[in-house]
């Protein structure tokens, strides 16, 4: 709960409850990062709508929200597509007068194609997952929010989005467009209210980058490998995404920040003349 100071800052009366009377918009909320953003949320005191493909995956997660005695509904719908995009919408506006966060954090480095053997069809399919339903979902609630007066938007992208990444330079691209779309989306509409800011996050375990299962053995070299000498969890993203989404952050808008355990500020990608290839993760020390 949060009050006004006479010059309008927000006074934050409960820290227990950051979001409570929020409505708050999760793409891809089911797993992963998302659903630890969509928990967090919740725990706040919003409610949030989730959309994501998985429909298993999304009756779970609302049914692990709705254990906490909180309110959440899904959606199940391909972001990349308009359509479903259109009747995500409908199905919010519905239940809510307003939306006041968006957390578009739908994304994918997979199938990882060398730019040497891509080809327009795989520079199509990386512009769809990482940018293109970034587009589809800001353009589609934003009136709303504008028209609600405002809300944050929350960008998750990557930190390859922010350094040179030589693996696939084409999703390196892509989030570092989501990157600067976030920069670009604050100066044009914080005036009405709106403010965006970005998430480039690394170095977190996932189903989808699972750092436990790919790498055996390798406790002892996460202090080599992240600044912060841990992996990271999706509770970790939720927890900056949170302070984005709340009235902590109210006058912060424009900015990518890095969650990555340091690992854009300690250094970056490597190549091995051993493996003969690029790492950010060498085994030896």
């Amino acid at each position: 709960m949060t009050s006004q100071h006479a010059d309008n800052v927000p006074v934050i009366e409960d820290w227990s409850h950051l979001l409570d009377g929020k409505v708050a918009v999760v793409t891809g909320g089911a797993d992963g990062i998302g659903k630890g953003i969509s928990l967090l949320f919740a725990a706040h005191g919003a409610v949030v709508e989730i959309v994501d493909h998985d429909e298993s995956l999304l009756k779970e997660t609302v049914e692990a929200i709705q254990e906490l005695g909180a309110k959440a509904y899904g959606f199940v719908a391909d972001v990349r597509d308009a359509d479903q995009v259109t009747e995500f919408k409908h199905e919010v506006m519905k239940r809510h007068a307003t939306v006041d966060v968006l957390v578009n954090n739908v994304g994918d480095y997979r199938p990882l194609v060398r730019f040497l053997d891509s080809s327009p069809d795989s520079w199509k399919e990386m512009y769809d997952i990482n940018l293109h339903h970034v587009f589809l979902v800001t353009h589609a609630f934003l009136q709303l929010m504008i028209d609600s007066g405002g809300g944050s938007i929350i960008n998750v992208h990557s930190v390859e989005g922010m350094r040179g990444y030589p693996g696939d330079p084409v999703y390196g691209a892509m989030k570092a467009a989501v990157n600067h779309f976030s920069t670009c989306l604050a100066s044009g509409y914080g005036r009405n209210g709106i403010r965006v800011n970005g998430m480039g996050v690394d170095l977190t375990q996932t189903t989808q980058v699972d750092y436990i299962s790919g790498y055996e053995d390798v406790e002892h070299l996460w202090e080599s490998w992240a600044p912060v000498g841990r992996l990271g969890w999706p509770e970790d993203q939720a927890r900056v995404a949170l302070f984005l989404a709340s009235d902590l952050s109210a006058f912060v808008t424009g900015h990518n920040i890095p969650v990555d355990g340091g690992s854009h500020a300690g250094g970056g990608w490597f190549f091995s003349p051993d493996a003969k290839r690029f790492v950010n993760r060498p085994k030896g020390l």
